[in-house]
Order: C-alpha cells, then structure tokens, then sequence
C-alpha cells in the first residue's frame, strides 16, 4: 500500500422495490459486502454503493393495487430493504434511492446535457414493451411473442419518445471492449453482448415516456417522464455527488472499479451504460461481474411453486454466518446454482460443525488439558510435520488472494477450508495425546497446541470477508483480542501474546443441525410463506405462474403408484416436534409411514383415517424410524391438510 490509500469503489445494482427480497437478492449483496470486506482488509479505501431503483410503471401500478401514493409505498419497501441488509450485516457506505433531491437533480443535468450535445432527439416510438422488466424490444428481439429476458407477456406501444442515438457510439464500444479485455465477466457475457445486441445493429434507445408520471421529468417538456434505465443507470455517480456543488467522493471514487450485478441486467451495464458514460464524457467502469442465478431443483424460484427461499428464514434459525457461507460456498459466482434444503444442511453441519467447529473445540480443549488453558509461546520444540503445516497455509492464502482477486468466492473458501482440513489432518499426525504421556516430549507438544491456536487465528481472519460473527466468537474463545484479526498478522507466527489464555470450556460455535427435521422445516417455510403472498397479492398473477409450470406425460405420472391405505396407528416421535409415526393397512401388506405433520394432527385423530400412499416411494430412515412411502397432503395458508378419499375405497386401491 503507497502512502496515499488506494480505493475501491463497489456497488450492487439498486434494487426494484416490487416486493419482499428473496436470497437472489441477497446473494448478490453478500457477494458484493465480501468483496468490500476484503479490500478493507486489505488496506483499501472502500466506497460500497446499494440501493433502491424507485421509479418506473410497474412501481406506479403496484402502488395503485394498494391504494398508496408512490413515494409511500415505496418508502415502505425501503425500510423492508434496510432492515433486511441489518440482518445480512452489510457493511454498505451508502444506500441511494432514485427519488431522493440529490438523485433527480443529477439526473435532469445529465439528460439536459445529452440534449445540449444532440445525442438525444424527439420521435416516435413504436414497439413491444415488457412492464416488469421496464424494457422496451423489437419484434426480432421477442422470444416467441414474449420478453427475451423474463419470458413474460409483452405489451404494444405507440408514443411520442425522446431519442438516445446509440448507433453514434456502437464501434467506440466495441473498441473499449477489445482495450479492456476484464471490463465484463465471465467472458461468455461479453461475447453474448456482441452477438445478440452489437453486432445485429445496436437501435436508437426510447428514453422518455408518456403513458405514466411516476418519474423524473424530462427538463423543459414535462410530459415526459425520463426513462428508468437513464434514471437508474446513473445512479453509481449520483450517489457520488456528480452534478452537484459537492462531487468530491466523485473526485475520489470514480471510476468503480466493479459493477456487480445479476446475468439478467447486463446488457444495461454494458451497453447502455457506457454509451451514456461516453455521452458525458466520463471514464468508464473498470468492471461490471455479472453473477448466475440462485436456481432450485424444480427450476427458478417462483412463489406459486412454493419454492421461494426468504434469507430471514434462514438467518433466524441458522445464524447470520452458516447463511452467508452457504451462498458464496456452495453457488460458483458467476455461474448459475442450487439451492436445497439437503445442500444448506450439509454445508452446515460438514463444513462448519464438523471441520470448523470441532477444530475450534478440540484445540480448547487440549490447551485445557495439557497446559492449564494457557497457549504455549516458549519452550516449543518442532515437530516434523509443523513446517509442512505452515508451508501448506502459506500456500492456501496466495491461492485464496488470487482467487480474491477474481471475485471467485467458492474457490476462495474452498482454499480456506483445505486450510481448516490441513490443520485437523495435522492433530492426527502429531497425535498430542501420545505426546503428552511422555514428560520428554512436553516441548513438542507446546509446539502443536502453538500451531493450533495460530492456525485458528488465521483462519478467524480469512473469514472475516464471509462471515462477520464467528471470527471475534473464534478470537474470544482463544482469549485473543479482536485488534489480532488483521491480514499482517498471517505472516507472524508470533502474534499470539505470551499467556494468553483460552476460555475452561469451548461453546460450539456451529451446533450441529438434526438433518430429518430441518430439511422438513425448510421445506414447510418455503411452501407455507411464499404462495400465501401470492395467494393474497394477485391471484391473477399465480394462475399465470401455476400454468407455467412444467408439463409431464401420461407416462410420467403412472409411475407412481398412488394406493389407498387406512391409518391403523400414529405416535409421535421422541424429540422431533414435527414428526408423527404412521401404521397403515394397504390392503396388501402393512406399512410404516413418517410424516411431517405433527404440528397439525393429534396422533388419535388420524386413526382410521383413509389417506392417499405414495407406494412405490423408496424407503428412508428418518430419525431413525423406517418411512416406507409418503402421505399426500395439501398447504393453504400455512395449514396442512391430509389428502383424502371415499371411504368406501378399499385398501390398497389404485389411485388413478
């Protein structure tokens, strides 16, 4: 680091305040506060940008759906947004919104400057638009009659239009491009970008509207509201103070030196954006990173699925971290990913209760047991594996810097943890438990409690960009003080202070999760919260959703086998508060069945009870009890109902 600091200036797109936040969203934000993180870390002054994109149609008819005025409804989904980044522990500098003063009068400058400078004129637009995406498309560029980016209906247009000419700065584009080979990543975005937009001809750009008022006004022909793409856009330099009196963050700050965003706004970033950067005369961004989408295993996350995932689930149960983690570890960035229950339960307890927080305890306690709870900084002998322990964690952090670097996140914690596991490998090895029988080998044995505490202290600060609890919970059961978490003290074996003292007794700072009941509670928040919104909002909306989902054969569905069974007994099962125990009769054979549904049915009430079996499901042990099928059962508003039958059916009747 030179004498004057470097700086780093990161932003997230500004959000469209339609609705509650999902983990999409979040994921991206968790990203970019990584990021942010780091480069602190690492020295850097840090100006991270998110914000609020307020403006535009569909936030005019939303507000409308609920009898509010605009700017009410909209500061309403505002403190949503606040409360949630909280939660997520975001560490942004500032939080813009498109309807705040210093926001609208930077934006009439600029669009008067594109006047003043011809490259915008008054026309005609005619054309197809999609109102959720705020875009506006010609008929080659509509995917069987819909919206190319969201796949939803489109409308057609026909106003007066103010005029962007694109065209002007096409092979300027093009050429920066090829100057500035990292401006977009992954590269597949760039080559996307030149062969479906640049290359067939980049048309003029419609930037100004008539058919509503919920906007910055066009200056001079108020008529006109500016288009929210102008609106939002420039909201990475208006946040600076551009065009104002006071644009000294500007000064500082710009240019960004990365744009993060989702693969499905990246045509804005990367074409339009620029344009208008060139337009002003301005330097262009350094970066724009386009990330993958948070995908589940039945597709895109969609309400009327019941598949929406709400990070303040997560975070309430799980903890801040274990859900951080999960998002940068488990989903490539840049590239699309899955959710699961299984894969977040595993993540869970293999990587942070098994590697990480076994580490933690089983260091405290033998710094407990072999040293009186004092980390041993003299009279340490070397033991044959300690330097190839310490060769092995010099090796992880250049490889996690440079993966850092290129905003590789999974990689980067997949580095760490190699750490993490090096280090459990390293307690085998030198097995402190044989040492400590031999008084000759006490020297030794301090050296391994040594390595183990200095190893758990760099670890504490590689996490720090992820998680933002764990490394100070680490450091205090350590007895370190939270000033030792800076990058410098990685290269110091000799950091930790002579009598330091652990904690008696170490606390899982991961308790392991009980896999059976928390994939089923995942699974009943995901299916339970998210469709009763839909339900509520606009069942218009959900019909169009429902219908959407995909279609399977005849074939498809006579694989299962669907059976009519009467419920013979149920019990509860201990310590599962959600778990009942089912005997039921098919007909055929009797059956044990584990269900989710306790917390909706007594045990003596669903006995005799006529309920549908999935029979040809495969069997599964669930905690510890044989569940040999599936009950049919159904959610509405939070309430689950069994799915029933004539009871004149007989047991093991088809169900066709």
């Amino acid at each position: 680091m030179t004498e004057q600091q470097k700086t780093f200036y990161i932003t997230t797109p500004i959000y469209y305040p339609s609705g509650k936040f999902h983990i999409g969203t979040a994921y991206t934000t968790v990203a970019s506060d990584a990021m942010a993180r780091y480069k602190r870390l690492r020295g850097y002054d840090v100006r991270f940008l998110t914000g609020m994109d307020e403006h535009g149609q569909k936030i005019q008819e939303k507000a409308e759906e609920e009898g509010l005025p605009p700017q009410q409804y909209v500061d309403r989904i505002a403190d949503i947004a606040v409360s949630l980044w909280k939660t997520m522990d975001i560490s942004y500098d500032d939080l813009i919104r498109t309807t705040e003063e210093r926001h609208k009068a930077a934006v009439e400058k600029i669009f008067k400057k594109f006047l003043d400078n011809g490259d915008i004129y008054k026309g005609e637009y005619e054309g197809w638009k999609c109102v959720p995406c705020e875009s506006y498309f010609t008929e080659a560029q509509l995917e069987e009659g819909n919206c190319p980016d969201c796949h939803r209906p489109v409308q057609r247009v026909a106003e007066e239009s103010y005029f962007f000419n694109m065209k002007k700065y096409a092979d300027r584009l093009l050429q920066y491009y090829e100057d500035n080979p990292s401006f977009i990543e992954p590269e597949s975005r760039k080559n996307e970008m030149i062969n479906n937009f640049i290359k067939p001809g980049l048309e003029d750009l419609s930037v100004s509207r008539m058919s509503f008022d919920w906007g910055i006004k066009v200056p001079g022909d108020p008529k006109h509201v500016i288009y929210v793409w102008v609106d939002a856009l420039t909201n990475y330099i208006t946040a600076l103070g551009y065009g104002s009196d006071h644009d000294e963050l500007y000064q500082k700050y710009w240019p960004a030196d990365v744009h993060v965003v989702g693969k499905d706004i990246v045509r804005f970033h990367t074409i339009y954006w620029p344009i208008f950067l060139m337009a002003l005369d301005l330097p262009l961004p350094k970066k724009v990173f386009a990330h993958g989408f948070i995908m589940m295993k039945d597709g895109k996350m969609s309400k009327s699925k019941g598949n929406v995932v709400y990070p303040e689930m997560l975070v309430e149960r799980y903890g801040l971290d274990a859900t951080r983690y999960f998002l940068l570890r488990e989903l490539p960035f840049g590239q699309d990913g899955t959710f699961s229950p299984e894969s977040f339960v595993e993540r869970t307890n293999y990587d942070l209760a098994n590697d990480l927080g076994n580490l933690l305890n089983r260091t405290i306690s033998m710094i407990n047991k072999y040293f009186d709870g004092v980390i041993p900084t003299k009279g340490l002998e070397q033991t044959e594996f300690d330097s190839t322990l310490r060769t092995f964690t010099q090796q992880a952090i250049e490889k996690y810097e440079e993966a850092m670097e290129k905003m590789q996140f999974s990689v980067v914690l997949s580095e760490l943890w190699s750490i993490i596991s090096r280090t459990n490998k390293y307690i085998d090895e030198t097995s402190p438990w044989v040492l400590a029988k031999d008084e000759a080998d006490k020297g030794k044995l301090a050296s391994v409690m040594a390595h183990l505490a200095t190893s758990l202290q760099q670890i504490a600060v590689l996490l720090q960009p992820f998680m933002t609890k764990s490394p100070v919970q680490i450091m205090e059961q350590l007895g370190l003080d939270a000033s030792l978490l800076t990058w410098d003290t990685l290269n110091k074996f000799e950091s930790i202070p002579e009598g330091t003292k652990v904690v008696e007794k170490g606390v899982p700072i991961f308790p392991r999760l009980d896999p059976e009941v928390e994939i089923i509670y995942i699974r009943e928040q995901m299916a339970i919260t998210a469709p009763k919104e839909k339900q509520e909002d606009k069942p218009v909306e959900q019909t169009k959703e429902v219908e959407q989902v995909e279609e399977i054969t005849i074939d498809d569905f006579m694989k299962v086998d669907l059976r009519v069974a009467t419920v013979t007994a149920c019990d509860h099962i201990p310590k599962a508060d959600k778990l009942l125990k089912l005997q039921v009769d098919l007909g055929y054979e009797q059956r044990q069945v584990v269900s989710g549904i306790a917390e909706h049915y007594e045990p003596e009430a669903l006995v005799g009870q006529k309920v549908i079996v999935v029979a040809n499901l495969k069997p599964v042990k669930l905690r510890g009890e044989l569940s040999q099928g599936m009950i049919l059962a159904g959610s509405s508003n939070g309430v689950l109902k069994l799915a029933t039958v004539d009871q004149s059916l007989e047991n093991g009747a088809k169900v066709k």
